[in-house]
């Protein structure tokens, strides 16, 4: 049997101590395989974000394992760790992060210029990443001459272009409208569907039935988890409220 891309084992994240502590997970167990789209739901302050932080390796457990592709993160050393975090985990974020005065190509070309890709192979690269988000005409655009639904498209081509094993998204349509939303969606179900491993973070349950599996987070448990056959991103959002 493979192993897993994601396993996390009887993992607790606590802050503070005495009685200002506040345990934001609680021995959460949860195993992703390669290929899987997983939506991690949750209302505020139920441990999403502090999931969705150790999962893209930004923090560590306070006790319990986590192991991307079988390697506890607490062995890899901080010089890998950066190199996975640029490489092997491909982030999307709902404020999109791109650099205010650089163009959608160099943008995208970031991650590529980090890793010290030759700039040939790094401008075909990112080419080839907006082509796939279908902005293929808006090179050469800044961000703030984009729309926000192409502002997320750009940060989208941005994670995938250095062809990470595991693409990691953090409420990525909550600044947009319905319409930009259903169009991101698609191009999530597009990339699991070409065997790209996605987990996506969402307090939207219209977002989450897009989704293969839906794991349900609430005061930093695991209270729900369950796989069903996605409906099309464009017929769920139509049915739930603008993301």
């Amino acid at each position: 049997m493979a192993t897993p891309i994601i396993a996390i084992e009887r993992v607790w994240k606590t802050y503070g101590s005495g009685d200002t502590t506040v345990h934001a997970l609680c021995d959460v167990s949860v195993v992703v395989e390669r290929g899987e789209y997983v939506a991690i739901m949750g209302a505020s302050g139920s441990g999403k974000s502090t999931l969705m932080n150790l999962i893209g390796c930004l923090d560590m457990p306070t006790a319990g394992r986590y192991l991307i592709d079988g390697v506890d993160v607490r062995e890899i050393d901080e010089g890998d760790l950066a190199y996975l975090r640029n490489r092997g985990i491909g982030l999307v974020f709902q404020s999109y992060n791109l650099v205010p005065r650089t163009s959608a190509l160099r943008n995208v070309e970031l991650p590529l210029i980090y890793a010290r890709v030759p700039g040939k192979e790094r401008r075909e690269r990112a080419l080839a990443a907006l082509d796939s988000v279908g902005l293929a005409d808006r090179l050469r655009h800044l961000p703030s001459e984009l729309s926000g639904g192409q502002q997320q498209r750009v940060a989208i081509a941005r994670a995938i272009v250095t062809d990470p094993r595991l693409i990691l998204a953090d409420e990525p349509t909550g600044n947009l409208d319905s319409a930009a939303s259903r169009e991101v969606l698609e191009i999530f179900t597009r990339l699991n569907d070409g065997g790209r491993t996605i987990v996506m973070i969402t307090h939207e349950q219209s977002v989450a039935d897009t989704a293969r599996r839906v794991l349900r987070l609430s005061d930093g448990r695991v209270v729900d988890d369950f796989v069903h056959d996605a409906a099309q991103p464009a017929a769920a959002m139509a049915q739930g409220a603008p993301a």
